[in-house]
Parts: C-alpha cells; structure tokens; sequence
C-alpha cells in the first residue's frame, strides 16, 4: 500500500461516525410541519418572483412522461449512495495524495448541510397543501420501485427519515463534489468529462423533475460544498498540528495540502528523489577550481 494512503479501516470508521452523526441529528432536527411548509412556500413565493422556478414544469414533465419519470425516480432514490461512495473508493485507491483533501470536503459540507437542515426545516414541494400543483413523482410511480410515499425511503420506513431535510440538497452538493472529482483526477476520455458535467446537472434536474427540491435548495447545495471546500485546508492544517502535538505520525508532505517534495514526480504519484550522479552525468565532470595566479 501507498505510505501516502490513510489506513482503510480509520477511513472507514471515520466516515461511519460522521455519517452516524449526520443521519441521528437530521432526525432529531425535524421541526415543526408548520415552520418547514411556511419555509417551502416562502421559497417558492421568492422563487416565482424572480421568476425563478424550473421545477414546475420539469415536474409536469416528468409525472406526464413514465419514460423519463421511472429512470429519474431510481436516480433520485439510489445514485448518492453508489455515486458518492464509489467515487471516494476509487480516490483513496487511485489517487492517494488527494484522498484527504477530497474526504475532508465532503465531510464538511455535509456537516454545514446540517446546520441548514436544522437552522431552516423546509418542506419539499411534493408535501405542500393542496393548491400548488405539484406531484410527487416517487409516490406517482412507486410500483416500480422499493418506495412509497416517503422520498427515497424503502417503504415503511419514512418515520427514519426526515422528510423536511430539502434545504441545501446534498444530492446536489455531493454529486458536484463527484464531478469535481473525476473532471479534476479522472481520465482524459471523453466519456469521463461527460459523465463529470453531466452527473450533477442530471441530479439537479432530477431532485427537481421529482418534486423533492426547489430550485433555490439546488443552489443552497452548491454553496454549502463552496463552503467546504474552503474549510477543508484549514481543518487538515489544523488536525496535522493537533496530530503532531500530542505524538501523532508526521504526514507524509504533498498527500494533503503541502506542496509536492522536491524531485521529479513520476508515474502513481509519487516523487522520486534527485540523483546527484545523474545530474553530474548531464552537466559533465565536475571541474577544478583554477589556480590563483602565481
């Protein structure tokens, strides 16, 4: 294994603590009915405004047309728990010196999203009252699939969720972190530049098209991951100096935020270091210094 690459099993139970976190405080921060829909509609009344709101007719659009509302009813329940884990697995195999920064944006985003789960519980257009004109799609189609009428919860479980967890959406948030990922560390082909661009506008259509987010959760859901991603840098600085104050091992420099070390940086991402021979060999022997003149 790398020396760079963190240990499996500390990712693992890292990503397992946060996660459990996140899930228990999302469920404790379910608030009101009334404050999360006088919140959806405020939304949508600022939305309407600033004529600003795609996810009414891409919502008729997709409960109108079955061939593009089952496919984005799957997406919509399933892609951010394969997309997202698949993409940090492959970080942490293939690109160990940028697996840490990656990990730590991610989380951090997710922790700020929620803080806005908490501070502002929205209802999701699907569950406003009556009037609105809004369908829920997964419900709408929910014979095709393992849900009913709670989201992307298998059926019988929506007491786990909270349904008025909308703003930011994560889905949008986590599948512009993957984009990121594989348009800044993934191949050149072209089929990989696609799939990063296309991913995260595709989710955003979706979470949309599905009536689960307002178009304003897809841009609170951009901001939140601009924000963490300029709060990961300094919480590794910050967990590096903790580490190395009560005895932790020195980072390995280049796998985070330092610059690469000096030498030439070869293939898999490591550098390999200077060889003064070869470097005698290309600039000659070396020469005496001459004599002072007698």
């Amino acid at each position: 294994m790398c020396r760079d690459r963190p240990r499996w099993w500390t990712e693992l139970l890292l990503l397992v603590v946060v996660y459990g976190a996140y899930s228990g405080a999302r469920l404790l921060a379910r608030g009101d009915v009334s404050t999360a829909v006088d919140n959806g509609l405020a939304i949508l009344r600022l939305e309407r405004a600033l004529w600003l709101h795609p996810e009414v007719p891409l919502n008729e659009l997709f409960t109108q047309e079955a061939w593009l509302g089952v496919p984005s009813s799957f997406a919509y329940a399933s892609l951010h728990y394969i997309v997202t884990p698949a993409v940090l697995v492959w970080l942490f195999r293939r690109r160990p010196l940028h697996y840490r920064l990656m990990r730590t944006w991610l989380l951090a985003s997710t922790m700020l999203g929620l803080i806005g789960f908490t501070l502002l519980p929205t209802c999701p257009p699907r569950l406003l009252p009556g009037g609105e004109g809004f369908v829920d799609s997964l419900a709408q189609y929910s014979n095709y699939g393992w849900w009913a009428n709670d989201a992307s919860a298998p059926s019988g479980m929506g007491d786990f969720t909270n349904q008025f967890a909308a703003m930011p959406s994560l889905h949008v948030g986590w599948s512009l972190w993957c984009g990121v990922a594989l348009w800044h560390y993934g191949s050149r082909s072209l089929w990989i530049k696609s799939a990063a661009l296309g991913y995260p506008l595709m989710t955003t259509m979706v979470v949309m098209g599905t009536a689960n987010h307002y178009f304003m959760d897809a841009v609170a859901g951009v901001l939140v991951m601009t924000a963490g991603l300029l709060l990961a840098r300094p919480m590794l600085r910050l967990t590096h100096r903790l580490r190395e104050r009560f005895g932790g091992v020195r980072p390995v420099p280049g796998t985070e935020h330092d610059s690469l070390p000096s030498g030439r940086l070869v293939a898999g991402g490591t550098s390999r270091p200077r060889d003064d021979r070869a470097v005698a060999r290309h600039n000659g022997p070396a020469r005496e210094p001459a004599a002072p003149p007698s």
